[in-house]
């Protein structure tokens, strides 16, 4: 499994963020313009995630991040985990977005 800082990430051209945290988590911090599909809903939307382009998993530290990333590698995604999560990117000073959508 291939893994990625939150820096590098950020730095990217146009990065795709898939956050697979929960919907109350995505609501209290968030990264703009990440796509957010739960964990738990992700074998069911695979649909949405493109296959022709780099997708970097994020949750709240990097576990379930982890188990996202294997799994749509194993179904033929250019999947790359983000280690430290949304902690890690908001520890690194990176934008981060409080509170909920309006």
């Amino acid at each position: 499994m291939r893994s990625i800082t939150p820096s590098e990430v950020h730095a990217a051209d146009d990065p795709y963020i898939l956050d697979v945290r929960e919907p109350d988590e995505v609501a209290q911090a968030r990264i703009e313009g990440a796509r957010h599909i739960p964990l738990g809903s992700l074998t069911a939307r695979l649909d949405e995630i493109p296959r022709d382009r780099a997708v970097y998993v994020l949750c709240h530290v990097g576990g379930r991040s982890a188990q996202a990333t294997q799994y749509l590698e194993g179904n033929g995604f250019d999947a790359v985990n983000v280690t430290g999560g949304i902690v890690g990117w908001y520890r690194a000073g990176l934008p981060v977005v409080m509170g909920a959508e309006s």
